[in-house]
């Protein structure tokens, strides 16, 4: 039996289990009795007994076998709360597993709990009036992120080895930015999100929050793809975590522009960034160009086309229940019902078309950018939302809706445009992680990874956070 938790990255914890070092029983254990102890809220539902009986039976010859995992609470599985963090779904149970639930169990893993999410998955911090105040193991004053927070507080607070997220506007990239963990957005559809898939506005994609690199890769190894129930879904692919160190990274070009050219970034998470970017330019022998970087913003577009969804989702409990969502989502929610008509749509697509042409002339210049994961350290818990970045008060110097859109200007282009994107750990502004964020053409995900792979091993960072578990 262990003193605690795994601290270690999640293939180490299976090579142990395989090796007799730990049986699945006590890496469970120690994992449920650290979920028990924290202060850090990143649980909201556990299945013990469940968990207790898989690892029982778990092969520890598949690629996860015996290794206990969070799920983010807005994916189903069976027989759990399915409320996606919402007072107004507090009694909806899941019917069924999600096709990536599915096959993390055929590869062995063993589902421990649901991890807290931000409602619907709107936001980037984790704080409902479901769930409470999820909390960053780095500073507890800080968020985690969102909307995939919890997972990130769990496998950054050294409670579970890894934990699913997903990204639809950066859920997996800015939580993995402000705890310190390897966070991949894959190109669309490379993990099917059915069953029952929600298709537009074509912009979530599912993965993890991670430790390692190899862990992300193993993950996608297990996850990755075609199901028929995601028409969507891409064909699959071996071989993630065998090929890491494969791709040739040298001559490759490849662009710095820490703030994509309109979000507004901290000068002091800047200096990191662009630090961070630069010796790994050189140490991948890329070559570095200067091309204009110049994204359109588009963050109200962006979240209009997103919340079409849940107005359908809603359906004719709302207005009714307005009371019971968060603020965020009650403003989300009377933009939505009053202002998105056939004319808002049509200007949303043509923001989207706009973004993709104009991704598409910088990647026939570059391979590669470089920029930020967030333009600034994690903010307060609770929220809301900070609008003063460094010195620059965002309300005052550019209104509302741009100071509120600079949260996820650095990373909804990936998601509006389906390209993949990697959130890799870069280094602290007054003990807080800073991320740095790599851009890569469609399908490209292997190039991320080894890059990540190479950031590993160049800038290697703490596995977990300082002091975890908590």
């Amino acid at each position: 039996m262990t003193d605690g938790p795994w601290l270690g990255d999640a293939c180490s914890l299976v090579d142990a289990l395989r090796a007799g070092a730990l049986h699945p029983t006590e890496a469970l254990e120690t994992a449920l009795a650290a979920i028990e102890g924290s202060s850090l809220n990143a649980f909201c539902h556990l299945d013990a007994d469940a968990a207790r009986a898989a690892a029982a039976a778990a092969d520890v010859t598949l690629p996860f076998g015996g290794l206990p995992v969070g799920i983010k609470e807005l994916e189903p599985v069976a027989g759990w709360p399915f409320t996606e963090g919402s007072l107004v779904f507090a009694d909806r149970v899941a019917g069924r597993d999600s096709t990536q639930v599915t096959r993390l169990r055929a590869a062995g893993a063993v589902p421990v709990g649901q991890t807290t999410a931000s409602e619907f998955g709107g936001i980037n911090f984790t704080a409902t009036k479901l769930h409470g105040v999820t909390r960053n193991p780095w500073d507890p004053g800080r968020t985690p992120g969102g909307s995939s927070g919890g997972s990130a507080a769990a496998v950054a607070g050294g409670l579970v080895p890894l934990a699913s997220g997903g990204d639809g506007g950066g859920s997996i990239r800015i939580p993995a930015g402000f705890t310190g963990l390897v966070g991949l957005k894959a190109t669309y559809g490379r993990i099917p999100r059915g069953p029952e898939t929600l298709q537009p506005p074509l912009t979530v994609t599912l993965g993890c929050l991670a430790r390692s690199v190899r862990d992300v890769a193993r993950w996608f190894d297990v996850c990755n793809g075609f199901d028929p129930r995601d028409t969507l879904s891409l064909p699959r692919i071996g071989g993630w975590e065998a090929g890491l160190g494969s791709v040739d990274l040298a001559g490759r070009t490849a662009v710095v522009a820490v703030d994509l050219g309109t979000a507004v970034v901290e000068p002091r998470v800047a200096t990191v960034v662009t630090e961070a970017a630069e010796q790994l330019v050189a140490a991948a022998g890329l070559k570095r160009v200067d091309p204009s970087v110049a994204l359109p913003q588009g963050g109200f577009e962006w979240a209009l086309s997103n919340l079409v969804g849940l107005v359908a989702e809603l359906g004719d409990r709302y207005p009714d229940c307005a009371d019971d969502l968060t603020p965020e989502i009650q403003i989300g929610m009377n933009l939505a019902t009053r202002h998105f008509d056939v004319h808002t749509a049509g200007r949303a697509d043509q923001f989207r078309i706009a973004l993709n042409e104009r991704v598409a002339d910088l990647f026939d210049q570059v391979d590669l950018v470089f920029c930020a994961t967030n333009p600034d350290v994690a903010f307060a818990a609770e929220g809301p939302m900070a609008t003063v970045v460094g010195d620059v008060d965002l309300v005052a110097t550019y209104g509302f809706d741009r100071a509120i859109g600079n949260h996820g200007a650095l990373t909804i282009p990936a998601n509006l445009t389906g390209l993949p994107a990697v959130s890799i750990p870069a280094g602290t502004v007054d003990g807080r992680p800073v991320g740095l964020q790599v851009i890569a053409r469609h399908h490209e995900e292997r190039l991320l990874l080894d890059l990540a792979r190479l950031a590993e091993r160049e800038r290697p960072w703490p596995l977990v956070a300082p002091g975890a578990p908590t």
